[in-house]
């Protein structure tokens, strides 16, 4: 399976992989900013944005799989990674892979106990329901503060602050994507994240989280650095799961100041 992509910009290579929603479009209110720096790849990954779903099992371990076939593909060896939730924890089990060069995971899912993981599927999976069954009305109620308000209380510190434009582009794909609920089931019912000891990472790894995470919590970045002990933390303020949402010029500079 060849991963739909979209290229832009020139310089040094950075391959970006999104989590649940909106494909490649996932990263666009920081996209051009990083195009001004970087050759930046976009990836749709199975199943989300153009690319097809697998024909097989859907998991962390198989969607991983297939960055790691298009990284070889495109010819991207030793290329720096950013990820963001799911993709997050991607771009970590890439670097536990010894795959890609530096890299930096933004709020990765994987590092939950039990009992978040299941109020994490208690809570995510009813609102993917409500966005489905609310589909056509989308782009009317986050065209207001109160509308974003309501439906992303869970993703971002400051939805009634964001534009429909930003937003848009994820809330449909979580309803659209037909690889959402079995990624989901993957997160809620696979193992979790495994680590890295020290020294064995072929980059460097930044990990940024938000302060205001309610999908990942804050707590969980100390099992993320427990498991990866060669991670620098980044902490958001007064930011939520998406930073690429919350705090996008603060991403941007993260990004570009921890990879080469």
């Amino acid at each position: 399976m060849t991963l739909n992509h979209v290229r832009r910009g020139n310089g040094s290579p950075l391959l970006l992989v999104h989590g649940l929603g909106a494909g490649w479009r996932s990263w666009s209110p920081i996209i051009d900013e990083l195009a001004e720096h970087r050759e930046v790849i976009a990836v749709d990954l199975p199943g989300f944005g153009e690319t097809p779903p697998l024909t097989g099992e859907v998991s962390i371990a198989t969607l991983t799989d297939a960055v790691v076939d298009f990284i070889s593909e495109q010819g991207l060896d030793g290329v720096s990674t950013v990820g963001q939730s799911m993709g997050g924890r991607m771009v970590l089990e890439l670097a536990r892979r010894g795959v890609g060069g530096d890299i930096v995971a933004l709020d990765p899912g994987g590092f939950w106990s039990d009992r978040e993981r299941f109020v994490f599927g208690a809570t995510l999976r009813p609102s993917i329901a409500l966005v489905k069954a609310l589909r056509r009305m989308l782009p009317t109620l986050l065209g207001n503060p109160v509308g974003r308000t309501l439906l992303l209380a869970q993703l971002s510190a400051r939805p009634w602050a964001l534009s429909r434009e930003t937003v848009l582009p994820d809330v449909r794909g979580l309803a659209d994507s037909p690889s959402t609920g079995a990624a989901l089931d993957a997160l809620i019912k696979g193992p979790k994240q495994q680590g890295a000891p020290a020294g064995t990472v072929p980059g460097r790894v930044t990990i940024g989280w938000g302060r205001r995470d309610l999908v990942t919590l804050p707590r969980q970045a100390a099992r993320a650095t427990d498991l990866y002990p060669d991670a620098v933390l980044h902490w958001f303020e007064r930011c939520g799961h998406f930073p690429q949402w919350d705090a996008p010029h603060e991403a941007t500079r993260l990004i570009l100041d921890s990879t080469s």
